[in-house]
């Protein structure tokens, strides 16, 4: 069996798995009817679909799986930056002190899923929104800028969340 076949397999196969765990938390029902048309159809869809989903470049499994324990990181990590932005937000808000201004920087990840996380992270978070994203290079709208050097903006508006999306996703 040729690499290009295995690898198309695996590819099927990851896909089947993340349509099955989108078929268990819209439909909430574990019926033994219900977990097998799940399989049919994510399986249906996923050999269809799969060159959509991952691209026939995108070889390395770490950037397909996430390492779940960083996961639960990530997660209260974000709730905590969210939380925090909030009471900057309003306080910059009644005090007028803010500074908006677009900042570009570039982001060391490598998962086009990581980058996506990080990009969507950004605009939850309060006062910063995430204009546009090309390979490495994100474009953002800080409402508190501090700085205009581009590697201290991304710093600053990343903090620790690119390092956890690095060890989560790759």
């Amino acid at each position: 069996m040729r690499s290009s076949t295995k690898w198309a397999i695996v590819r099927v196969c990851i896909t089947t798995c993340y349509l099955f765990a989108g078929w268990l938390l819209f439909t909430g029902s574990f019926d033994r009817e219900s977990l097998f048309l799940g399989v049919v159809c994510s399986l249906l869809v996923a050999l269809l679909t799969f060159d959509s989903f991952i691209v026939e470049t995108e070889v390395a499994w770490r950037s397909l799986v996430p390492r779940l324990h960083w996961g639960g990181s990530y997660l209260l990590l974000l709730l905590w930056k969210i939380y925090q932005s909030s009471f900057a937000m309003a306080w910059i808000m009644v005090s007028g002190s803010f500074r908006p201004r677009v900042v570009h920087f570039r982001t060391r990840l490598r998962s086009d899923i990581a980058r996506a996380m990080l990009a969507t992270s950004i605009t939850l978070t309060p006062g910063t929104v995430a204009l546009e994203m090309d390979e490495d290079h994100l474009v953002v709208h800080w409402m508190k800028a501090t700085t205009s050097h581009s590697r201290h903006a991304g710093a600053l508006i990343t903090g620790n969340l690119e390092k956890i999306l690095r060890r989560l996703w790759g």
